[in-house]
């Protein structure tokens, strides 16, 4: 039961986004967006370091390992994953810029869908990475610490899926069809989840590069795309002010309940 739970909990998050759209008369106020931006990177900060990063300090030092080695190497490697993934698969950045080149080839609305749906890889990865220490015991990671984790996800989740839904609806799209585009990007979570605890199962030794590994991944996304889409254009405040409120929820529900 707990673990379904973690498990739907941050594609939930996706879905409520997304049914944001039925809500919405016009276009997406560009300041709205700005703040939804800067909030999910202000989250997504604060689960790198307290649900990941810190987690995997402390399971290195309990194996016996210089501490901040995985932590080091995994980040690293998270980032250059998704580096290698972001210049890989042809998307369009959250500004919807104009398709060029292989990316004309391809619908703007499905472009959109495979933004969001390549941010998601790593969040899914995050909450199968700590859900599967929680199950494997003696790691000092809680399942109360994963349902931290994967309510923090969903409420990043929330601003991705209006984003993703309703600038397809102000784009001419029926709200049916954008709502149904926002909620599909997030179902790569729960499977990336499940993939991520059968293949850590097997490799325990390694759990603390895996828990940097997914916290580099969503660092990358935050820099790379979140960041400077908030900091787009007038009004760069506003996303300032949302990563200064995302981050301080999510440290408090990981302190707290983790």
């Amino acid at each position: 039961m707990n673990v379904a739970l973690v498990l739907a909990i941050p594609f939930l998050g996706t879905v409520l986004g997304s049914g944001m759209v039925f809500l919405m008369k016009n276009k997406m106020n560009g300041k709205v967006e700005k703040l939804l931006l800067g909030f999910a990177s202000g989250v997504m900060i604060a689960a790198s370091v307290w649900s990941l990063l810190i987690p995997s300090i402390d399971m290195a030092k309990e194996q016996g390992d210089v501490e901040w080695i995985p932590a080091a190497i995994g980040f690293l490697l998270g980032i250059v994953f998704l580096l290698v993934l972001d210049s890989l698969i042809p998307h369009l950045h959250l500004n919807t810029e104009k398709p060029e080149g292989l990316k004309a080839k391809l619908k703007k609305e499905i472009m959109l869908v495979l933004a969001v749906t390549l941010h998601n890889i790593p969040e899914g990865m995050a909450v199968g990475v700590v859900l599967a220490g929680s199950l494997i015991g003696d790691t000092g990671i809680s399942m109360a610490g994963a349902i931290t984790l994967a309510i923090g996800i969903a409420i990043q989740n929330f601003p991705e899926g209006a984003i993703i839904s309703m600038p397809l609806k102000s784009e001419g799209m029926s709200k049916i069809k954008a709502f149904a585009y926002g909620a599909l990007s997030g179902i790569v979570e729960p499977i990336g989840a499940i993939i991520t605890i059968l293949l850590t199962s097997i490799v325990v030794p390694i759990l603390p590069y895996l828990l940097s590994f997914a916290a580099g991944a969503m660092v990358y996304v935050v820099v790379e795309e979140l960041i400077p889409e908030s900091q787009a254009g007038e009004h760069s405040n506003i996303g300032t002010i949302g990563v200064a409120i995302g981050f301080v929820i999510m440290m408090i529900l990981d302190v707290a309940l983790g």
